[in-house]
């Protein structure tokens, strides 16, 4: 059986531009992406552990220029899928609801609530296509290495959490803080949906980390400070270690291609497909088994 070739793909959450800026995050600019869902975020191929990984700063290249909700999800996976990306690792700055999270340490998410109500959030609108499961919001092979990396690099994190995915501009009230606590969210965050939905579409595999940058509203009481950054949600302190957790960023993403470099080797020795125990990479089987869709995902957009 031939080894499957695999594309790292990255996509920056906030403060992504930052490591642009400051060329911790440095290679080869490919630019914006023409989709049929207009213009992607520009990408970058950064060489990171032998490999030359994607990567894409969600909210802008230079600065936070667009926010959670006017985020174009369908022109990034597209593109990222365009430029052969297989697996995605995506990164989140989403508030606290669970205390047991706090600002400026890392989890791995495991579920999800979609709270969104006016993103386009599936590839195949006006068809029968996309109705597939959503046991694992996220690669469960995708995660696991996230964990093996972050545990090996000892970071504070928790390797499982409920990420509940708000419409956004605006920061949740208190009493939809408590709704969603009792939902049993830990963090609350706007960036998630559809992304995660969409590369599953595309038959790709995708899991986030998330760094808190804040308890959310309600969960501590904190006073309100006029101008600053969640205006006055999170300490000084709190912003001084989330700024340390966005700094860790390249090293999390080098140890996470080194490990997925050596899965694959792993998995090609034992010639078996890549991921076992993975279903991510075919999502659209049923389809393809019944004639409608074939193995070029161009076609299956253009129907």
């Amino acid at each position: 059986m031939p080894r499957q070739r695999i594309r790292l793909a990255i996509i920056g959450g906030s403060q992504a531009y930052t490591l642009l800026q400051s060329k911790a995050l440095s290679g080869k600019r490919l630019g914006p992406v023409s989709t049929p869902y207009g213009p992607s975020q520009p990408l970058y191929e950064i060489p990171i552990s032998r490999r030359r990984i994607l990567f894409l700063s969600r909210h802008g290249e230079k600065r936070y220029e667009v926010t959670a909700p006017f985020v174009n999800y369908r022109a990034n996976i597209y593109a990222l899928k365009e430029h052969g990306a297989t697996h995605i690792v995506a990164w989140t700055g989403p508030g606290a609801i669970n205390p047991a999270f706090t600002p400026g340490s890392f989890a791995v998410m495991t579920d999800m609530i979609d709270e969104t109500r006016r993103r386009p959030s599936t590839f195949f609108e006006n068809s029968g296509f996309g109705f597939i499961r959503m046991g694992d919001v996220f690669c469960p092979n995708l995660r696991s290495l996230l964990v093996r990396v972050l545990r090996r690099l000892r970071y504070e994190f928790c390797d499982h959490a409920t990420y509940v995915c708000t419409e956004g501009p605006r920061l949740e009230t208190p009493a939809e803080i408590r709704m969603y606590a009792k939902l049993g969210a830990d963090l609350v965050g706007m960036t998630l949906a559809p992304e995660a939905f969409l590369a599953r579409e595309l038959e790709m595999c995708y899991a986030a980390l998330a760094y808190v940058t804040n308890f959310a509203e309600g969960v501590k009481q904190r006073r309100f400070r006029n101008g600053e950054l969640f205006e006055g949600l999170a300490t000084s302190t709190e912003k001084q270690r989330v700024g340390q957790a966005v700094k860790r960023f390249p090293s999390i993403i080098g140890a996470l291609a080194q490990q997925l470099d050596r899965a694959t080797q792993e998995v090609s020795r034992a010639r078996k497909p890549l991921p076992p125990g993975c279903h991510c990479q075919r999502a659209m089987e049923r389809y393809r088994k019944q004639g409608l869709l074939s193995e070029d995902w161009h076609e299956w957009l253009s129907r």
